[in-house]
């Protein structure tokens, strides 16, 4: 079998399909993981698909592939990713499985698609991965014969939501689901809440025929901005791909990025928990840490990658974490995995308390800022290439380098970032600054840097 070394990721597999990512691949891989849970202790694993149109027959493959290694398989269908996780912490009908399996392309264009894993309670990522490949090629397998059951997980994820959140007041919303796997379930979940709901583009659809589903991305936001405008709707909430990350627009058309979100939850969760870590990515705002602190938290940055970040709230028994992508991670009063739908959820029982959910938004700390910006290279050179700026570079008026992550550089005025991306060859960056002049001498620094290393740099800024 051809294995196209490239599909496995840090924090997942992923490919094109049909090219490098086939039924076949996906049945080495369930055999590898398989194998891997098996000497582990794992007696079974559930597994799901989003609604890409590759999704039904790589399940396929994955499926035989668990069931030949002899762990059973609890398959729950198509589903969001969080109700997978979810799905590894509860008892499903009297049986129990702390392992699973998603078969998503996330994020990525209609011709990708890949695996996210959950190993014996652990997202798995990195050199685990990496030993899913080297056991594909050894071709060292358990063999069994693992049972199959299908099982119907929405009333009892959604029920747990409802039991959990309650909302001050119903509240009029718009739902952009981008014709991803969310749309399937949030409609249901937000009137469940109370709420009074217009759906964009719910209808599952793995060609994205409307906009992309990434709402990290400004124009994947223009519907739901439009359908603010037109409606009385109060807020407007935007879901990924497979439903783990969320997308928040206000009412006048702001975009209130995830790590200005993490503010307000962290808040609520100081109020109750003082004293506690808030962790958050190297790609965040400056404006994060301060406001940890004035509310009697103690911020944490870490390094960017949901499996990272997982590892880490898992490590210190933080009650939140959160990344400028979107994933946000509740281990207050949930299970302290990446969930679109119940961060959804969380931030309408904040906002339900107030008259004008779009001026508190609006009112959280903000700050010039750049999108993400990449600057693209060579297979393998972004690691190489911040190893070198690590080494040599110096930052004149720096406060301080953080080097946890690439590089990044904390001013009294502003931040920059530069870092390897761990899914794609480009070094990913980010400036923040008090103003455009001081967001001009850092960017300035960074490219000086950049070029001292590599002279042929294209800066995208």
């Amino acid at each position: 079998m051809q294995l196209d070394p490239t599909i496995f990721k840090a924090y997942d597999i992923r490919g094109i399909v049909g090219k490098m990512l086939t039924r076949e691949v996906a049945r080495a891989v369930g055999l590898a993981f398989g194998s891997t849970a098996v000497e582990k202790g794992e007696r079974a694993v559930v597994v799901g698909r989003d609604g890409r149109l590759s999704g039904p027959d790589l399940l396929g493959g994955l499926v035989e592939g668990l069931r030949a290694a002899g762990l059973d398989v609890i398959d729950l269908g198509m589903v969001a990713t969080p109700m997978v996780y979810f799905g590894t912490y509860v008892e499903l009908d009297g049986q129990r499985a702390t392992s699973g399996i998603m078969v998503t392309g996330s994020h990525n264009p209609p011709d990708y698609n890949g695996l996210k894993m959950v190993l014996a309670g652990e997202a798995i990522y990195g050199d685990a991965i990496q030993g899913l490949r080297q056991r594909i090629e050894a071709g060292t397998f358990t063999s069994g014969a693992g049972g199959y059951r299908q099982i119907d997980i929405r009333r009892q994820y959604i029920d747990r939501i409802l039991a959990d959140v309650k909302l001050a007041r119903p509240m009029k919303i718009a739902l952009d689901a981008g014709n991803g796997v969310a749309g399937a379930f949030v409609g249901e979940l937000f009137r469940g809440l109370g709420c009074e709901v217009t759906e964009l583009f719910c209808e599952v659809d793995g060609s994205f025929p409307n906009h992309h589903p990434d709402p990290a991305h400004v124009e994947n936001l223009q519907d739901l901005m439009r359908s603010l405008r037109e409606t009385d709707c109060e807020l407007g909430l935007a879901f990924d791909g497979d439903g783990d990350r969320l997308g928040v627009v206000t009412k006048d058309g702001q975009v209130i990025f995830p790590d200005r979100q993490l503010m307000l939850f962290a808040e609520e969760i100081l109020a109750r928990n003082p004293g506690q870590q808030v962790i958050y990515d190297v790609k965040c705002t400056g404006k994060l840490a301060p406001w940890i602190r004035q509310h009697g938290g103690e911020p944490l940055m870490w390094k960017t990658g949901h499996s990272l970040i997982k590892a880490k709230l898992r490590e210190t028994g933080a009650p939140i974490a959160g990344e400028m992508s979107g994933h946000v991670f509740f281990k207050d009063r949930w299970y302290g995995f990446d969930d679109g739908l119940y961060t959804g959820a969380r931030l309408l029982e904040i906002l339900s308390r107030h008259a004008d959910p779009s001026a508190v938004l609006n009112a959280l700390p903000n700050s010039n800022s750049t999108p993400e910006l990449q600057l693209k290279c060579a297979e393998g050179e972004p690691f190489a290439l911040l190893d070198k700026i690590r080494a040599n570079a110096t930052f004149e008026g720096a406060r301080e380098v953080n080097k946890i992550d690439g590089v990044r550089v904390e001013y009294a005025d502003g931040f920059g970032l530069a870092r390897p991306s761990n899914t794609t060859p480009v070094v990913v960056m980010r400036f923040e600054a008090d103003n455009d002049a001081a967001l001009a001498r850092i960017q300035a620094q960074f490219k000086r840097a950049i070029l001292a290393e590599k002279p042929d740099a294209q800066l995208p800024f």
